[in-house]
């Protein structure tokens, strides 16, 4: 099977309408490849900040988060990819979360192959694209009876006084996936001491529904100034992973927007049947936004990023897809 075999379909009914076509960076393995999306609008130009794998399908350390830039939200090109900036990550980092403060990039991402130990760091950037690491990486882990210390996956937003962090984790057993929140003050240096985690007794969401599994993951977070969005991934990947939605005031109590899920995985045939996964958002004006999500059609031989535009009434999404009314 070539690469543009498979692609599938981006237009079958049942699959979001798509701001261009899928994207993934051939650079490491030969074939489209690109997981974790999260965007910017920084320096006139789209940041996007993704996970891009090792080398081989045979060696699992080796991740790396690049930045990849666009005018117009179709067209992607891979201008950089982080190295290293510690032992810390020595063996690999992923899933980013980007924001904007002060006219600067804070970038946010896990260690990767750390187990239990994989934890969040903290880059700032002048330009988007060459970082300055926190120099006490890893500056966030959570704590408590019901988490097994891991923190991954962040994603971020400011309010007006605080930077709200999602990020993910699994309980003792190493076994369920869950989620949680935490805050700093945004005045702060975003270091250890200044989180404040808001899942202490227990995650902000934990799978529940029957085709979140025994998974919830890759949050992506949205403030109207007065209730949080969140979209969410459900299942491990390829089970198939598929995105949902929750709301909340204060950032700690959450509430399901649905029970089904906002962006399944496609029909048979479609680009995203194997997944519809790990979403980014990138607000657009008050009601509006574009929703980054990764997918595939082969059980994970390749990954693309692909992006649909989503409109809001009051906190609630609504995405518009092929042969059918908005969702």
């Amino acid at each position: 099977m070539t690469a543009d075999d498979a692609l599938g379909s981006i237009d079958l009914p049942g699959t979001p309408r798509l701001v261009g076509a899928p994207w993934g960076d051939t650079s490491r393995r030969g074939r489209p490849y690109a997981k974790d999306p999260s965007v910017i609008r920084f320096g006139g130009r789209y940041l996007l900040y993704c996970s891009l794998p090792s080398g081989s399908d045979d060696v699992a350390e080796g991740w790396s988060v690049a930045v990849a830039e666009s005018d117009d939200l179709v067209s992607w090109r891979t201008v950089a990819v982080l190295p290293p900036f510690g032992d810390y990550d020595a063996t690999g980092a992923a899933a980013p979360g980007a924001v904007v403060l002060d006219g600067r990039v804070h970038l946010f991402f896990q260690t990767y192959g750390r187990g239990r130990e994989d934890a969040i760091c903290h880059a700032v950037s002048d330009d988007g694209i060459a970082f300055t690491p926190n120099p006490e990486n890893p500056v966030f882990a959570p704590s408590g009876d019901w988490t097994c210390g891991r923190a991954i996956d962040a994603d971020l937003v400011a309010t007006d006084e605080h930077l709200v962090l999602a990020w993910v984790t699994r309980d003792p057993e190493m076994r369920i996936q869950m989620l949680g929140t935490a805050r700093a003050p945004l005045d702060s240096a975003f270091g250890r001491a200044d989180w404040e985690q808001l899942s202490v007794d227990g995650p902000a969401l934990a799978p529940e529904l029957p085709w979140e599994q025994e998974c919830i993951e890759a949050p992506a977070l949205r403030w109207d100034g007065t209730t949080f969005t969140m979209f969410y991934a459900g299942a491990y990947n390829n089970c198939p992973q598929q995105i949902g939605w929750a709301t909340s005031t204060d950032a700690r109590t959450w509430t399901r927007g649905a029970d089904e899920p906002l962006i399944p995985a496609g029909p048979v045939g479609a680009w995203n049947h194997s997944e519809s996964g790990h979403p980014g958002f990138l607000a657009d004006g008050p009601d509006a936004g574009v929703l980054f999500f990764q997918a595939n059609a082969d059980d994970g031989h390749t990954w693309r990023i692909g992006a649909t535009r989503v409109s809001f009434d009051g906190a609630t999404p609504r995405v518009e897809f092929h042969g059918e009314a908005a969702r």
